[in-house]
């Protein structure tokens, strides 16, 4: 054993020699090459620090620092910190903002939150292709946000800024763990700026911040710390193994030999480990060795110690390699399966969430079911909207459990597609792709038209497609039930997709007919048999019925129902285009002389579409058809039920309502609606 260990220690003594014969050399030839240099107040510095006009050897380039008027100053995202101190041995260096103003007796940090972002991306560099990233060496944060309403003083974590407050709005700022989470973030609060709270400055940092509590820090003390700084560690990625080396040896540039011998000897080690992780590029394979034969030696003394067990351990070592060997093979149909998983949405963490909607700072709007948000996935720079669902203990996800099991499998470039989703308690949220168009209740109901009937007539196809697609294109039939303008987005191109699977249900594509317990849609646009089961049995022609009054409301460019109107013939758009199309009153539907030819197509299929009896309607993929086709293929339907004149006052309750959407009905009474949302 102690030859062992005299063996281990000779050989690590090679391997300091070895690193001396490679890296003194190279400093001894070029050492006004590379030196350490001093900027501003700085002395001694080296890699993986640079100054400006240094060669490209010399340190990394996201690391070049300018020193110029007695000070260092660093640029970290386009902005300028002033670099007061360096600690290699502990690896951070302190930073002060720049462009901060002594003279403010009320300042904020700045809005962008780098460099404190964990995974900020500080640069890259073009001669190695590596990735440098930087973060705060703190735990605690100062968190500023702005809130239309005062907080109680019984919160702690609130500190008011009274300098930044007014009558109608209050600015506080929150500190301590965790105080930029948005479950800490009032409903009343917006977020403004964050920055690390390093108290204590320069010299008593650590112990003074982990010493201090929500009581003792206010406005007062994050400004002083704003104006001492704070520690960036560097975790730095170099090109290669012995430029990192190069710059841990440096500090004892100057000394005698023999003492930077016994430094390197005592430390070769740590030397390994540290460049082993921080360089990209492999060292010598001389030194490779050198640093693998006294480990070696070890593992051969442990394997010494417990040769009894040794066959044991080669027994069970040999069961555990047939195990994975066998459970490593896949088949074709595995691989199939690992492809059709990869297609399938990404789960997300809810701080992922948080991120990618930078502190839900980009509110998109407001629905039934909770708040969307504008966000960025990154690489890539994706935009996406989030929905937050709303949730609390008695929620049981209906709406979240319906949108990720049918959008989730659908790939049409008529339907929105679901790219994520996060499930974490009570906290769920869907990420969608942003549709930057917004919905299609915004054009059609505008006073200004907004669309050729070309554009509507292209529209009212895509949508039709996509419904066709639910209907038809999937293993199961996906059943929407809420077809309507505002459940229409559109992307760049105005190309249409059906969003909002919240109400749809799964069905197999062999049943003409579906079990449905509750009445679900919106008032205006929901089929008569969801309310009455004397209309027929609920089916894939219940979408039918709501995409026809969607297209009466694109031809018309208003809603069917019409509350402000002289009388009830008048108020009810479907009826009158009806009565007007059979007597070839077309001047009395728009300010034209005739009817376009296109408005008339979309009046005609719409009217097709909502027969109050579900086998009179046509198939999606027959609607398909129609809307391809020209309008004099086209025959005037039926009399829908409810345009006969004795019936309107009688459906005016129903079709006049606002839009609320229904929660249930009961089987029993066929013909009224027991239950409203």
């Amino acid at each position: 054993m102690a030859g062992a260990f005299r063996r281990s220690a000779a050989l690590q003594a090679m391997a300091a020699f070895s690193v001396l014969a490679l890296v003194v050399p190279d400093q001894v030839q070029g050492r006004g090459k590379c030196p350490s240099f001093s900027c501003g107040r700085l002395s001694y510095v080296h890699f993986p620090f640079r100054r400006q006009g240094d060669p490209a050897e010399c340190g990394v380039p996201s690391y070049e620092l300018t020193c110029a008027d007695s000070n260092a100053t660093i640029q970290i995202d386009k902005a300028t910190y002033l670099v007061t101190d360096i600690n290699y041995s502990d690896q951070y260096f302190w930073v002060v903002d720049a462009s901060l103003d002594s003279a403010n007796n009320c300042p904020l940090p700045r809005w962008s939150q780098t460099p404190y972002n964990e995974n900020y991306r500080l640069g890259e560099d073009s001669h190695r292709r590596v990735q440098v990233q930087l973060s705060p060496d703190v735990d605690w944060f100062a968190t500023f946000v702005k809130c239309s309403q005062e907080m109680n003083s019984s919160n702690v974590m609130y500190r008011p800024v009274a300098c930044r407050s007014g009558n109608s709005s209050f600015v506080y700022v929150l500190t301590g763990l965790g105080s930029y989470l948005a479950e800490n973030l009032e409903p009343s609060c917006g977020y403004l700026a964050m920055t690390p709270l390093a108290l204590g400055g320069l010299e008593n940092w650590r112990t003074a911040t982990a010493a201090a509590t929500l009581e003792d820090v206010n406005y007062e003390d994050v400004v002083r710390s704003m104006s001492e700084g704070f520690a960036v560690r560097f975790p730095f990625r170099s090109g290669g193994f012995i430029d990192c080396l190069r710059g841990l040896i440096s500090d004892s540039n100057g000394e005698p030999t023999v003492y930077r011998i016994f430094v390197i000897v005592t430390n070769i080690n740590s030397y390994f480990s540290i460049c082993g992780r921080h360089a990209t590029q492999l060292p010598h394979p001389f030194v490779v060795l050198l640093m693998l034969v006294p480990q070696t030696f070890w593992i051969l003394r442990v394997i010494s110690a417990c040769r009894f067990v040794l066959v044991m351990l080669l027994m069970w070592t040999s069961v555990a390699y047939m195990y994975w060997k066998i459970k490593m093979r896949v088949d074709e149909v595995e691989k199939f399966l690992q492809l059709q998983q990869m297609l399938t949405p990404t789960r997300y963490s809810y701080t992922d969430i948080i991120a990618i909607t930078s502190h839900y700072r980009d509110k998109l709007g407001q629905g039934g079911y909770g708040s969307v948000y504008k966000g960025v996935l990154l690489p890539g720079d994706v935009r996406v909207a989030i929905k937050m669902l709303k949730g609390d203990a008695n929620c049981k996800g209906e709406e979240f459990i319906s949108e990720v099991s049918t959008i989730g499998r659908i790939h049409h470039v008529n339907v929105v597609r679901l790219v994520g989703f996060c499930s974490e308690e009570i906290r769920r949220a869907l990420v969608y792709e942003y549709m930057p168009q917004g919905s299609l209740d915004k054009y059609i109901f505008s006073s200004e038209k907004s669309f050729s009937w070309d554009k509507l007539n292209e529209i009212a196809l895509g949508i039709a497609r996509g419904i066709n697609y639910l209907h038809h294109g999937c293993d199961m039939q996906i059943l929407h039930f809420d077809i309507k303008p505002h459940n229409i987005l559109l992307d760049n191109n105005f190309v249409p997709k059906v969003a909002d699977f919240g109400l749809a249900k799964l069905y197999p594509r062999d049943k003409s007919f579906v079990p449905v317990s509750a009445a679900r849609g919106t008032v205006g646009y929901i089929a008569p048999e969801m309310i009455s089961r004397g209309f027929g049995a609920i089916s894939s022609k219940s979408d039918v019925y709501s995409f026809g009054m969607l297209l009466l409301e694109m031809a018309g460019g208003r809603r069917n129902a019409d509350p402000n109107a002289e009388n009830s013939s008048q108020a009810y758009y479907p009826s009158r285009v009806y009565r007007q199309l059979t007597r070839q009153e077309t001047g009395e539907i728009t300010a034209a002389a005739d009817m376009h030819e296109l408005e008339k197509k979309l009046c005609i299929v719409g009217l097709w579409c909502i027969q109050m009896r579900s086998c009179d309607r046509p198939m999606m993929s027959e609607v398909i058809e129609m809307l391809e086709g020209g309008v004099d293929c086209l025959q005037i339907p039926p009399r829908p039920f409810f345009c006969d004149d004795d019936y309107i006052p009688a459906m005016e309750s129903l079709y006049l309502s606002s839009e609320v959407e229904l929660a249930a009905i009961s089987e029993e009474e066929d013909e009224s609606i027991t239950e409203l949302n």
